[in-house]
């Protein structure tokens, strides 16, 4: 190596979080590769029953808008002559396994594995469910590279509607977690409500777009940052949520903004900018002077009415005596993150 190549090397290293952001994370993980040929959504996304493929992808696209389907339905591409879809499934970045189903009957998930992964100081997840099988030897703790198998495509769950073989796929996810304590937080909560996968229940996943993460690192390229992406979703709304630290703040300090006050006075409050999802994209430290005459523990500060109009099926917002207001879901929701 010569002296430019290893001072290069050294930087890269010296920086890495900055290297980091200049890297397309994210692989595709099937060999579908229709996201990326013109007109080939029909192709690309499993519908729901009569539905178009829009009903395949991420967001308030079921139940005509009122539902969220929180990842993307990835359609089967080969199948054995039963008709079962045998497509083989791939880590969609270098990580380490967090969890793995293996119970179709426990989750509608059915078989599922949920990967961890380090992008630009993020701890980032991908889900993959409704798999025929998850590779044998994979467990917690497991490393695996981008592109390598981790499983078959299936149908498997443990909803009344089976997943009939015309419509086999990949449910895909990429997510935040919600908070490292949910198993806790579920059994003061919500002790009504069985929780088979700890703290990996789907609750605890606060999903993005994967179609919209894979069609900007493609149209990006070495320039694509995940972390970016995130901090510039579409604001939904702004809360004032009034706790000098908490859980997500901890846990994903890469979306912390600077503020010159509270390095003065310290950090009494945080300003969560939420998308449509409840995914906290920007956290902005406010310190006591900020928060002066704001006492409760949680005040919304702003709300885009353009976007709740298009996507408001996670029904964080309501308008009462004219006025918008936190739902119960959104203080539930709030509640998990700073738990």
């Amino acid at each position: 190596m010569n002296v430019l190549a290893r001072f290069a090397a050294l930087l890269c290293l010296s920086i890495a979080g900055t290297c980091a952001s200049h890297a397309q994370p994210f692989q595709l993980p099937t060999r579908n590769r229709a996201l990326f040929e013109p007109g080939g959504e029909e192709r690309y996304f499993a519908p729901t029953p009569g539905k178009t493929w829009l009903s395949g992808t991420f967001g308030c696209v079921r139940s005509d808008g009122h539902q969220l389907h929180e990842g993307i339905d990835i359609l089967w591409t080969q199948r054995d002559r039963k008709g079962e879809p045998t497509d083989p499934v791939t880590a969609a970045a270098d990580g380490t396994v967090a969890y793995v189903n293996r119970k179709s009957g426990l989750s509608n998930y059915g078989n599922y594995l949920i990967l961890r992964h380090r992008i630009e100081g993020l701890e980032v997840f991908t889900l993959y469910a409704h798999l025929a099988s998850v590779r044998d030897d994979l467990q917690r703790g497991s490393p695996v590279k981008t592109g390598e198998a981790i499983g078959v495509m299936g149908r498997t769950t443990n909803t009344k509607t089976r997943i009939t073989t015309d419509r086999a796929h990949l449910h895909f996810e990429i997510s935040l977690v919600a908070n490292d304590r949910y198993a806790a937080w579920h059994e003061a909560n919500l002790a009504g409500l069985r929780n088979d996968h700890g703290n990996w229940n789907g609750r605890n996943l606060l999903g993005l777009d994967p179609r919209a993460v894979l069609l900007r690192q493609r149209a990006e390229g070495a320039q694509f940052s995940l972390l970016r992406y995130i901090q510039t979703q579409k604001e939904l709304c702004r809360v004032l949520v009034r706790k000098g630290d908490f859980a997500f703040a901890q846990q994903h300090r890469a979306l912390v903004r600077a503020n010159p006050a509270t390095s003065k006075e310290g950090v009494a409050a945080y300003e969560l900018v939420l998308n449509f999802n409840g995914v906290p994209c920007q956290l902005i430290p406010r310190a006591p002077s900020e928060i002066k005459g704001y006492s409760s523990k949680y005040h919304l500060l702003s709300v885009n009415d353009a976007e709740q109009k298009q996507n408001g099926c996670r029904k964080l917002l309501a308008i009462k005596s004219g006025k918008w207001e936190l739902t119960t879901t959104a203080h539930q929701h709030l509640d998990l993150l700073t738990y």
